[in-house]
């Protein structure tokens, strides 16, 4: 077998980013050969990823993609097992190439996203070129495909709070967008517009709200449309809490006496889907 030279090491290096020693040992298995070399070490990096299996996940960051011309986007959450990996520029670029593959292409679920076609490989490929190299368990925990409207979204600067709103409507403003998003980040929201409560949970609310109106003394011998009164703007300071749309921006400074719903309406917009991903948090 003839020897391998320091160039053709250094051009799998090039290629894989992996360490040299792994790269020379590649190309030495292979005979040479710079293609037989990259599958035996995509090989080895799946094999790697197995022997990590049992490790815990509980770090990672949400990454999201837009596509606004076919009007689609996707966001994900990717788990790794330490923080400083967490925030590797391999890691975070992974966290992007999936959300924009999400973004491409519907998937049933994890397993069958991990299946499909990605690049000159598969999602799991791309997987496990990262696992290889900063030799940690990675796992896709759960990601959402949307279609149709416009869109917007916000990242978190340490990468593991991200929110995706979709809306009805022909044009958007991404910053404006953006700060809606940010919202949504800091108070979480139970619920995106006011149709979205289940009507149980108000009527619920509504007993509450007359049973505390009736039996403050304040309230004694007013009429009845009065106390009617009295218990729609409580609702309305209720909804306000816990609905997306009702609720007052939280940068009063940019926009002063506005809730998220009119922001939006100035847009041409209406809230229609929002998703909120929190590393390590099981619900969206």
């Amino acid at each position: 077998m003839s020897q391998i030279s320091a160039a053709a090491v250094n051009e799998l290096r090039k290629r894989t980013d992996l360490p040299l020693m792994e790269c020379k040992k590649a190309l030495t298995e292979a005979g040479g050969d710079l293609d037989k070399a990259i599958d035996l070490l995509k090989t080895w990096n799946a094999k790697a990823a197995v022997k990590r299996e049992g490790n815990e996940t509980a770090e990672g960051r949400i990454g999201i993609a837009i596509d606004a011309a076919a009007q689609t986007a996707g966001i994900v959450e990717l788990r790794c097992e330490s923080a400083p990996s967490a925030k590797a520029d391999q890691f975070i670029a992974l966290a992007t190439d999936i959300a924009r593959h999400v973004a491409k292409q519907d998937a049933a679920d994890v397993p069958a996203l991990l299946g499909q076609k990605l690049a000159a490989g598969t999602v799991k490929d791309r997987l496990d070129e990262v696992v290889g190299l900063i030799r940690e368990k990675m796992v896709v925990q759960r990601f959402t495909r949307l279609t149709g409207g416009v869109f917007g979204q916000y990242v978190h600067h340490d990468g593991t709070l991200g929110v995706l709103i979709q809306c009805d409507g022909t044009k958007g403003d991404d910053e404006v967008l953006k700060d809606v998003c940010a919202h949504v980040a800091a108070l979480n929201p139970l619920y995106t517009l006011v149709s979205d409560v289940p009507a149980d949970v108000i009527a619920k609310e509504k007993d509450v709200q007359m049973k505390q109106i009736t039996e403050d003394p304040k309230n004694a011998g007013k009429p009845a449309n009065i106390i009617e009164k009295i218990a729609e703007g409580k609702l309305k300071t209720w909804l306000a809490e816990g609905v997306l749309t009702e609720q007052p921006m939280a940068n009063t400074a940019k926009y002063p006496g506005k809730t998220v719903g009119q922001v939006l309406k100035g847009l041409g917009l209406t809230a229609k889907k929002v998703v909120r991903y929190k590393v390590g948090a099981t619900a969206v």
